[in-house]
């Protein structure tokens, strides 16, 4: 028995002339859920119970009430709802013919339940209950893996499976993982579902290779829309020697990354370590030209590295604090005259 677990808008074409005032709809809210009739639930119970094979009509129809059941938001107070009332009628082969419907026939029953959000928990409700079917459900993620880590829901499911599956499917999991890793993680989703394995592992050796993967290419991940994220959710897991290497991944490029809204988040964190790796990023700044750092200063992003370069040395190494303070004295009145880094000359003039 596997062991279970928590679980744009159109443009008018003329935006002169205002569109015409529409009457209000009554009733607009959404139409709710098809609801399952306990008679329904009744005969999916005998459907499973049966030792008998599924015709195609039969299997279409009972599929029908299935996905119905397992999308439906009818849950009680406590947490209740008739699909977990359902499953709890079932004995294991029962279980068995109910998660073969779902992923023996077509992936795309699987990845119908899985990308609805009440689909997907109710999927999870499921993950842990026997290793037959693990088994089925390991199969479908599998196979469709991409779809499933790059959804919006269903990247859940296979998530989950990383915390209940036996260690032999989950290293079937981490060798996908590990397959699609810098292409899940530049992905809007993918790198959600990323971050979430990596939160989630309790087998430290492939995390570590997964997390070794992410700092060796943190310099084109951190130039990414979204595997910068990723470099983040690292960083955020305050190991010093997975940080320190990231530090060095990215040495030369903080200043250019501290122009860029999501690289200057990344440049924020390492010098929040308050270890060598901030040393590494503030004598980057000490040696850039001041033109770059002046440049910094009148920047949104950059300015914030700045103010936290300053911030940071002044309590853990003075002799770096005065000297990113000496770089910028000259400058004070070209500070002063701009609106955006008047918060740096505030905190020269407090000090001098």
């Amino acid at each position: 028995m596997a062991n279970g677990g928590a679980r744009l808008s159109i443009p008018q074409e003329n935006p002169a002339v205002p569109p015409p005032r529409q009457s209000p709809v009554a009733n607009a809210n959404p139409p709710p859920r098809y609801t399952t009739a306990p008679r329904e639930i009744e005969s999916l119970i005998d459907s499973f119970r049966s030792a008998n094979a599924f015709t195609r009509q039969e299997r279409e129809m009972c599929f029908r009430s299935l996905f119905n059941l397992m999308t439906s938001s009818d849950e009680d107070e406590e947490g209740s709802s008739p699909f977990k009332d359902m499953i709890s009628r079932l004995n294991r082969r029962a279980l068995l013919k109910m998660a073969s419907l779902m992923t023996s026939y077509s992936d795309s029953y699987f990845l119908k339940i899985a990308r609805d959000k009440n689909g997907c928990n109710s999927l999870q409700e499921l993950l842990g209950k026997s290793h037959d079917v693990d088994a089925c459900f390991l199969g479908s993620i599998l196979r469709r893996f991409f779809d499933v880590m790059t959804d919006r829901h269903a990247y859940c499911v296979a998530v989950q499976g990383m915390r209940v599956f036996s260690q032999e499917k989950k290293i079937e999991m981490w060798s996908h993982v590990h397959h699609h890793a810098l292409d899940l993680a530049c992905d809007q989703r993918g790198c959600i579902a990323l971050k979430a394995i990596i939160t989630v592992s309790d087998n430290s050796y492939w995390r570590n290779y997964l997390i070794g993967m992410v700092v060796l290419n943190a310099l084109s991940l951190s130039y990414d829309a979204y595997g910068n994220f990723v470099v983040q959710h690292v960083l955020d897991l305050n190991d010093l020697r997975h940080t320190y290497n990231i530090a060095v991944r990215l040495q030369g490029r903080f200043v250019e990354l501290s122009f860029l809204k999501y690289g200057s988040y990344i440049v924020e964190k390492l010098l929040e370590t308050h270890d060598c790796s901030s040393v590494m990023v503030v004598a980057e700044l000490l040696e850039c030209e001041i033109d770059s750092l002046l440049r910094m200063t009148r920047g949104f992003h950059g300015n914030s590295v700045v103010v936290k370069a300053l911030s940071v040395t002044q309590m853990i190494r003075a002799d770096l604090f005065w000297g990113l303070v000496h770089k910028l004295m000259p400058s004070l009145h070209i500070l002063r005259g701009c609106q955006e880094s008047r918060n740096i000359a505030e905190i020269l003039e407090s000090v001098c």
